[in-house]
């Protein structure tokens, strides 16, 4: 049994549920009706039956962007090991190069933002990539520590048997660095704080903005992208809670689709519990997210 392409299999049709379960989460917190957990589903196949319309103003990057930013967050699933274990593809520092294919698709998207002419668009593209490469950088340092603890500069390594083998020795470093992770995708996935995805006013709008222009199928790609890695990091933290190397296949996919789950309802408990920062504060939060990571590298480096 491949469980690695199995486990892709059962991300890549979970991915468009999590952002729905959030909103699905947050709205019965906040005391509204809200939409249901499967809209995004619904959304992507209306999209995907449309026609796009293009602005005379836009080139061929404009139009190459969606698929770009869709093929480099799959490229990124295939190196997570997903099933807890083993990622369909594994190297030595496979870890830097799924921080890089997400860093080239969010280069591609903000290169389609500017193509369009707008300097609406062009701010959006700018606050986007001041916040990603906070981001990053607290990626980079998870990794890193994660490397330390494991010996491993693989993220099959760092999450999978090295990971488990010693984790009831590393308790406190794993705790601070699942913490951290978990702030880091509020920014990666444009959630609050940092971002609110269901926004439209104008002068706080950040990823949003950079697709207003977007519409059909290729709005489809971004959407379903955005979604994929909302569960990629999903899938980064929970292994870093719960490893799963030692489970028998059956479970380590249940335990991966609760895990997934668990993830987006804890992303609408704490859109529920706070208010999207300004704009001057969220780099503060995210260099303290990526903090957390820098104590745990401490910690493991004494």
């Amino acid at each position: 049994m491949n469980t690695p392409l199995l486990s892709l299999a059962l991300v890549l049709v979970m991915a468009p549920l999590l952002p729905g379960l959030a909103f699905r989460t947050r709205a019965l917190l906040t005391g509204r009706r809200g939409a249901p957990a499967w809209q995004l589903y619904a959304d992507l196949w209306k999209l995907a039956r449309r026609g796009a319309v293009y602005s005379t103003t836009t080139t061929w990057i404009f139009r190459f962007a969606p698929v770009a930013v869709f093929a480099t967050t799959v490229a990124a699933a295939l190196l997570v090991p997903l099933d807890g274990r083993n990622a369909v593809l594994r190297f030595g520092g496979d870890a830097v190069a799924f921080a890089s294919v997400l860093a080239l698709g969010r280069f591609a998207l903000v290169l389609g933002a500017l193509d369009t002419g707008s300097s609406f668009e062009g701010m959006g593209a700018s606050r986007d990539v001041t916040f990603a490469s906070i981001v990053e950088f607290g990626l980079l340092l998870t990794f890193s520590a994660l490397a330390v603890a494991t010996g491993e500069l693989s993220l099959t390594g760092m999450f999978g048997a090295p990971l488990a083998e010693h984790a009831g020795a590393l308790t406190a470093p794993l705790t601070l660095l699942a913490l951290g992770l978990f702030a880091l995708m509020l920014a990666e996935c444009a959630r609050i704080p940092v971002d609110d995805p269901a926004t439209h006013l104008e002068l706080t709008m950040v990823h949003e903005v950079m697709v207003l222009d977007h519409g059909g199928p290729d709005l489809a790609f971004i959407l379903y992208a955005n979604a994929l890695k909302f569960a990629l990091f999903s899938t980064l933290v929970f292994g870093l809670v719960v490893p799963r190397a030692r489970w028998s296949a059956p479970a380590s996919a249940a335990g991966l689709a609760a895990g997934l789950l668990a993830s987006a309802v804890a992303v609408g408990v704490v859109e529920s519990l706070t208010a999207r920062l300004r704009m001057a504060k969220v780099p503060l939060y995210v260099f303290g997210s990526a903090a957390l990571g820098g104590v745990a590298l401490i910690l493991l480096l004494r």
